[in-house]
C-alpha cells in the first residue's frame, strides 16, 4: 500500500512527496480511512510509529474546500517541544495547499503570537494554559473549529491539563470531528474518551509496550555509583546519540554539567529554562552539535529526533507507562536503538511491573566490582578530550538473565562481556 491509495489532492501528495514519505505505517493504515471519512479516531500505539501523520494529513484533506483564513482545525498537545513539532509537521506537510498552522504556547510572548494569528490560521496548535489565555482576552475564537484533536492524551491528564481542556471544549462547535492518539491507554483516559469521542472508530498497534526493536538491559546499581556507571557506559563504545532522563530539573542541569566536564558534548532540556534555550537545547541535539541530551519528561512525548542510538534512564520514572514513552525515543521508523536503565533497590517494584506488561523478563548486567568512591572522584579530564586514564576499578558486565526480546545486541554503548568489560 502507497499513499496514493488514500485519494489525497494533489497539493498534499505534493507534500507528502517532499517529506520523503515512502508508505503509510500501520497507524497511517488503519487510521486515515475512519478519519478521512470524518469519524471519531481513537487511536493507539507505540511512540515513533507516525501518529502526528495520521492525523494531520486527514485535516489538511479536509481543510482543502471550504473558507480560510479562519481557525476551523484545533489540536492540544501537552508541551512545547510536541507542538512546534506538530506545527512543523502541518508546514511540511501542507507546504502546496496554502493553509497556515500556528503554535500557541506560554514561555514566550504572547503578542507574536497575537501577530501570526491576526494573519489567518486554519490550524492552531496549542497547549491548553496559553490558549486559554487567548481565550480569556479574546484573541482566539474556536467557534469555527470542525475537527479537533487531543494528542498524548495521558500525559495531559497526568499533567494536570483536564479541567483546562473541558473549558476549551466549552468553545467549541457540538457538532465536529475528534481524534485522541496516545501510546498507552490507562482507565482514566479511556473514561474521557467517553466524554469526547463519539462513537469513535478505535485502532490500536501494540500501544502498551515498547518496540520490537529496542534492546533493554537493566543495570541493578546504588546511587552514589550512577554516575560512574553512565560514564562508563558513554565511554566504552562510541555512542552516536544518547538522551538521558532523570527526574528533576536540577538533577538534569547537574548531570549534563558533569558529562561535558568528563569530555562528553552534553546540553539539558528541562523547565526551568527559558523557550529559546530549549529550542536551542534540542536542535543542537538534533543536528549533532550535542551526542547527549540530559533531559527530564518534557522529553518523553512525542519527541522525534532521527536515530537516537540510546535512551539511558539515569532515574527511572514514576510509572510504567513513563518508561514506555521514554525509551520509545530511540529504535524509531524501524531502527535499532538500545534502552539502558540504572535501577536502583526502590526501583525493583517498579521493573516489575513493567515486566508483567512485557510479558518477559528485561536483561539484567550485575556490576561485580565498583569501587564507587575511587570512581566518582576521578578527575575530569579537560572539555572535549577523553579522559586519558581509565579507573583501576571498572564495572565488570555480566548478563544474569536473558530474554528472547533481548538476545540480539543492545548497541555502540554496550558494555563488553567478561575481562575488563
Amino acid at each position: 500500500m502507497d499513499f496514493t491509495s488514500f485519494s489525497f489532492a494533489p497539493a498534499i501528495n505534493a507534500g507528502i512527496t517532499a517529506c520523503g514519505f515512502q508508505a503509510p505505517t500501520p497507524i497511517q493504515q488503519q487510521t486515515l480511512p475512519p478519519a478521512l471519512a470524518g469519524h471519531d479516531v481513537m487511536g493507539l500505539a507505540q511512540t515513533g510509529t507516525g501518529k502526528t501523520a495520521a492525523f494531520v494529513l486527514p485535516i489538511l484533506q479536509r481543510l482543502q474546500s471550504g473558507p480560510k483564513g479562519r481557525t476551523r482545525a484545533l489540536v492540544l498537545a501537552p508541551t512545547r517541544e510536541l507542538a512546534e513539532q506538530i506545527t512543523v509537521s502541518c508546514r511540511e506537510l501542507g507546504q502546496k495547499t496554502g493553509l497556515r498552522a500556528v503554535s500557541v504556547y506560554g514561555g514566550v510572548n504572547k503578542n507574536t503570537q497575537l501577530t501570526q494569528l491576526r494573519r489567518g490560521a486554519e490550524i492552531i496548535v496549542a497547549c491548553p494554559g496559553r490558549l486559554l489565555d487567548h481565550l480569556r482576552d479574546g484573541a482566539i475564537k474556536l467557534d469555527g473549529v470542525e475537527v479537533m484533536v487531543m494528542d498524548e492524551a495521558d500525559q495531559m491528564c497526568d499533567m494536570g491539563f483536564l479541567p483546562d481542556i473541558r473549558k476549551i471544549l466549552r468553545h467549541l462547535p457540538v457538532k465536529r470531528q475528534n481524534m485522541m492518539f496516545s501510546a498507552t491507554m490507562p482507565p482514566d483516559i479511556r473514561r474521557l474518551a467517553g466524554e469526547f469521542l463519539d462513537n469513535p472508530q478505535e485502532v490500536k498497534i501494540a500501544a502498551d509496550r515498547p518496540s520490537a526493536t529496542v534492546s533493554q538491559t537493566l543495570f541493578p546499581v546504588e546511587a552514589r555509583q550512577k554516575t560512574a556507571l553512565l560514564l562508563t557506559l558513554l565511554t566504552e563504545k562510541p555512542v552516536r546519540s544518547a538522551l538521558v532522563f532523570t527526574r528533576t530539573k536540577h538533577g538534569a542541569k547537574k548531570l549534563a554539567r558533569r558529562l561535558n566536564a568528563a569530555g562528553h558534548q552534553a546540553t539539558d532540556l528541562q523547565g526551568n529554562m527559558s523557550q529559546n534555550k530549549r529550542r536551542a537545547a534540542l536542535d543542537g541535539f538534533r543536528d549533532g552539535t550535542f551526542t547527549i541530551l540530559v533531559a527530564t519528561d518534557i522529553a518523553a512525548r512525542g519527541l522525534d529526533v532521527a536515530k537516537v542510538s540510546h535512551v539511558i534512564n539515569y532515574d527511572m520514572p514514576n510509572t510504567a507507562e513513563a518508561y514506555t514513552h521514554r525509551i520509545g525515543r530511540t529504535g524509531r521508523a524501524l531502527c535499532d536503538g538500545a534502552a539502558f536503565s540504572l535501577v536502583l533497590q526502590e526501583d525493583q517494584s517498579l521493573v516489575r511491573t513493567i515486566e508483567r506488561g512485557l510479558g518477559t523478563t528485561i536483561e539484567r548486567r550485575q556490576l561485580e566490582s565498583l569501587v564507587s568512591d575511587e570512581l566518582d572522584n576521578v578527575p575530569a579530564p579537560s572539555r572535549g578530550r577523553r579522559p586519558a586514564a581509565r579507573p583501576t576499578a571498572r564495572p565488570t558486565a555480566r548478563p544474569t538473565t536473558r530474554s528472547a526480546a533481548s538476545r540480539r545486541p543492545a548497541g555502540p554503548a554496550q558494555v563488553r562481556r567478561g575481562g575488563r568489560g
